[in-house]
């Protein structure tokens, strides 16, 4: 069984396509079909997110490039940008991954399809329809994927707390 477990930039030539929904995409360790039917593990680094276009090397050399697989979503528009704005506002507050789209000059969310969370929506006075999409959600400010000028990779976004035990002199000893 093909093993790909490197991410590279750019490749002279593709040996296969690994059409995978959005969810097979986030896991780290995977089992999956390629398009000509051949099985494969994926192991890659733990938190990557592989991206519709990314392209991953195996164990044998041969090149795989990723497909986004087109899954049931709804597509979120609102009435004005600032509405559009209200909405994502909304879906942010209760975790809920969303793409932002631009389609001629008009801005979009797509979320997975969750009817709860369309009832919200359109209780919102957005038109939300559904379709079958590639899902790309935003990876969030502590998702990677950034790299700003100067910056090793090596520092998060946000101070992230210490989790200590604090020590009192009531404490027993063990």
């Amino acid at each position: 069984m093909l093993t790909l477990n490197t991410k590279i930039d750019q490749a002279e030539r593709i040996d296969g396509e690994l059409i995978l929904p959005y969810d097979q995409r986030e896991k780290s360790r995977l089992r999956a079909t390629m398009s000509s039917g051949e099985e494969v593990a994926v192991f890659t680094v733990r938190g990557t997110i592989l991206r519709d276009g990314d392209i991953l090397r195996g164990d044998d050399g041969r090149v795989v490039k990723i497909t986004a697989a087109k899954e049931p979503t709804y597509r979120v528009e609102g009435q004005t940008p600032h509405h559009l704005l209200r909405c994502a506002f909304h879906l942010g507050n209760r975790h809920t991954q969303a793409q932002i789209g631009n389609e001629n000059g008009n801005g979009f969310l797509r979320i997975r399809k969750d009817a709860v969370l369309k009832e919200m929506l359109e209780g919102l006075g957005a038109k939300v329809q559904e379709e079958l999409a590639a899902f790309e959600p935003e990876s969030g400010a502590y998702g990677g994927g950034h790299h700003h000028h100067g910056d090793d990779g090596h520092h998060p976004l946000a101070p992230i707390p210490l989790r200590q035990k604090i020590h009192r002199p009531s404490d027993k000893s063990e």
